[in-house]
């Protein structure tokens, strides 16, 4: 079994409505037409996972002038990083003892822009980019027509980038990392069974479920937040068998909670 070891990069927080996360979670009635909303705070974060083959870095987070007109001004008024400024991510590898010249691999779990917006450090080297398939062209089209989603941005991506594309549901590129396909958030999101020698399996859903309601209660993201929400169910199901049958500990995208208790346990 492969010795592989984690390391919690913070990346900051974004604020939003939970309604986005969590679909009608505030929904106005005859006998409440004005419903309270929560504005809450959602973790960003990135993984470093060092196995005996790489170094490599799960996303690259949010580019840091996010809210300096980086991000279209509707999409961060919905979702604000408000301290994207503060977590460069050179910054936040030094501080959990990494230089950007020791990642070995970059592994893009999609291509949103609060996942790839640090892509451009990676321009012009060799660093391969793993991404799924299914995520590259549906990237390109939403961001270079007006379909698909809004939450690419080609400034993220559009750069001399070394792309390994992976096929399928499941591939190994490194000793104890399959990556996993998750469609259904986007098309081509990729997931992770990390095994950690002795420790806990580890299971990176990511952004399958931004918050526990999502993966413990199946709860939907809001219709925004989905590019096929058949796909979502089916590899909801298909995450939770996976957890039962190797008793991992689940990562999920953004729940601030969550992200606390994955510092002290991963």
């Amino acid at each position: 079994m492969a010795d592989v070891d984690l390391t919690v990069l913070d990346r900051g927080r974004v604020r939003a409505d939970t309604n986005f996360v969590v679909d009608g979670s505030a929904v106005a009635t005859a006998s409440n037409p004005e419903p309270e909303h929560d504005y809450a705070e959602f973790a960003v974060w990135n993984l470093v996972i060092e196995t005996p083959e790489a170094t490599v870095l799960w996303d690259t987070g949010s580019h840091p002038e996010a809210g300096d007109g980086y991000w279209p001004e509707p999409l961060y008024d919905a979702f604000a990083h408000v301290d994207a400024a503060d977590h460069p991510l050179p910054d936040d590898l030094d501080a959990a003892g990494y230089d950007l010249a020791d990642v070995d691999a970059v592994v893009t779990s999609h291509l949103h822009l609060d996942h790839a917006g640090g892509l451009e450090h990676f321009a012009g080297t060799d660093v391969p980019i793993y991404v799924h398939a299914e995520e590259l062209p549906y990237a390109y089209f939403s961001a270079k027509t007006t379909e698909g989603s809004i939450a690419y941005l080609a400034s993220d991506f559009d750069h001399d980038l070394n792309w390994r594309v992976v096929y399928g549901e499941r591939a190994t590129p490194f000793e104890g990392v399959e990556l996993l396909h998750l469609p259904g958030h986007t098309p081509g999101l990729l997931g992770a069974l990390i095994r950690r020698g002795d420790d806990r399996p580890v299971l990176v859903v990511g952004d399958e479920a931004y918050v526990a309601a999502n993966y413990e209660e199946g709860r939907p993201m809001a219709t925004s937040l989905l590019w096929n929400n058949a796909a979502w169910r089916e590899t909801l199901a298909r995450a939770r068998e996976i957890e039962r049958r190797t008793d991992a500990y689940v990562v999920l995208g953004h729940d601030p909670e969550r992200f606390e208790e994955m510092r002290s346990v991963l």
